[in-house]
């Protein structure tokens, strides 16, 4: 049996596009490179972000799972996103954290046109999952942006050490050695997220 290896995810790029792409030329390529994770920062530089390894993408889909199940079954409200959507952020960045939550009122404020683009606020709840690629600087200073651009909490996971930063609005960033639970405090009334779950 012949084994064929993975073709290459490469970056299509549309003509006369300058290396700082504008939120139109952003918004271009996301449409043209759909197999791609990309994010733009608020002075535009190109973001590429590699597909994650299945115990990334394992635990990415549990967290958003919890969310989703706090939603639906257990009295929640707000919408649950995954780490697909993208958000454009009020300096301008574009993210896609791993998992985001809005809650109702700014997301009943938008067009139906708003909502099916990139939407154009910052979450009010985001995770940010370490994966093997990920620098724990970059990761920081993406919770640092979430929060200055409006999240009012956001967890930065890293299951390699087990360790959660935790991040809110005003205040220092709290560490947590090998947590069993996390809790979505008043910005998630109800929420608790079992790392142990997620560690597995």
């Amino acid at each position: 049996m012949v084994s064929i290896p993975p073709k290459p995810l490469s970056l299509q790029l549309p003509d006369q596009l300058a290396l700082c792409v504008t939120p139109e030329q952003f918004a271009a390529l996301a449409v043209v490179n759909r197999e791609l994770r990309l994010e733009r920062t608020a002075t535009g530089e190109l973001i590429v972000n590699p597909p994650t390894g299945g115990n990334t993408g394992y635990r990415n889909s549990k967290i958003n799972y919890f969310l989703v199940r706090w939603i639906e079954e257990e009295g929640g409200n707000g919408r649950a996103f995954d780490s697909s959507t993208g958000f454009e952020l009020p300096n301008g960045a574009n993210h896609s954290p791993d998992a985001a939550w809005v809650s109702p009122d700014p997301w009943n404020a938008l067009t139906p046109e708003q909502q099916d683009g990139f939407i154009p606020l910052c979450p009010d709840f985001v995770v940010e999952l370490r994966s093997k690629s990920d620098t724990l600087q970059d990761l920081r200073s993406k919770m640092a942006e979430y929060i200055e651009n409006g999240a009012k909490l956001g967890w930065l996971i890293d299951p390699k050490n087990k360790r959660v930063e935790i991040y809110r609005p005003g205040q220092g960033v709290e560490v947590l050695e090998n947590p069993k639970t996390l809790s979505g405090e008043t910005v998630l009334p109800g929420f608790t997220l079992s790392l142990n779950r997620v560690w597995a």
